[in-house]
């Protein structure tokens, strides 16, 4: 697990350079999302530190994610990665994009880590122990700053929403609706990335609807640091939390809570 939190501020360290130099060198990949020089130069991080590990386990990256199923499926326990989420975040310079690293087993996400490099914060899940939050992270202290989640109470009578910075869907503005007809009130805030996964795990949000695409990599660490605050990510209209591994890497629509 340390592997993986020192894999996550190395890939961030080396995407604020980057950030900060403007030189992006921006691709536009097969299903037209953007791709960058700071995507690449994380991916090679992150997959050198983790092979680096006692374990050896395999790595699905989305920036390496060509491996065949038929390869996969025998995986029992393996990382899954995401180098830079929130690309479009990245290229809008509004510093809410991150680095996820999850640890699977079994099709469940079992550790996960969310750093935020621009923001200098660090989310950890372990199974068994929970999640925790970490500011000022590269700091010589920062160890020392841990925070269990969830870190704030429940509203009471206000339903709290965190909905994507850049894919507000109409089923997101529906669910939306249904809410503002059970509660006193509705809060909507937005975010980019997966950092809406921990604004509903520290408390800052209730709920969190994705009613459009998003790919296994996108939310295994983000559904990591909820679950074990004590939240859930479930499938949308189902009892199911989201599982990996699948033969088919997009995940349905899903909606986490955070109890």
């Amino acid at each position: 697990m340390e592997q993986a939190i020192a894999a996550a501020l190395k890939a961030g360290q080396e995407i604020m350079k980057i950030y900060e130099s403007e030189d992006f060198d921006v691709e536009t990949k097969e299903d037209d999302s953007p791709l960058t020089r700071a995507d690449r130069a994380a991916h090679d991080i992150i997959v050198k530190k983790l092979e680096e590990g006692k374990d050896s386990l395999p790595i699905l990256s989305e920036e390496g994610s060509s491996i065949s199923y038929e390869e996969r499926k025998e995986w029992g326990e393996f990382w899954l990665v995401d180098p830079l989420d929130g690309t479009k975040e990245f290229l809008k310079k509004n510093g809410e994009f991150t680095v996820n690293i999850a640890r699977i087993k079994d099709g469940k996400p079992v550790f996960g880590v969310v750093y935020a490099p621009a923001l200098e914060d660090l989310y950890v899940a372990v199974e068994g122990k929970g999640s925790f939050k970490l500011t000022s992270v590269l700091r010589p202290e920062w160890g020392k700053k841990a925070t269990v989640l969830p870190a704030l109470p429940a509203a009471g009578d206000t339903a709290r929403i965190v909905a994507s910075r850049s894919h507000m869907s109409e089923d997101t503005k529906e669910f939306i609706g249904d809410l503002e007809m059970t509660y006193d009130s509705v809060e909507t805030v937005s975010a980019g990335s997966s950092l809406k996964f921990c604004l509903v795990a520290e408390g800052v949000a209730d709920y969190y609807p994705r009613y459009a695409p998003t790919m296994e990599w996108d939310t295994a660490a983000g559904q990591a640091i909820v679950e074990l605050a004590g939240g859930s990510v479930g499938v949308a209209n189902s009892i199911h939390s989201l599982t990996y591994n699948k033969e088919d890497l997009h995940n349905p629509w899903f909606l986490a809570t955070r109890g």
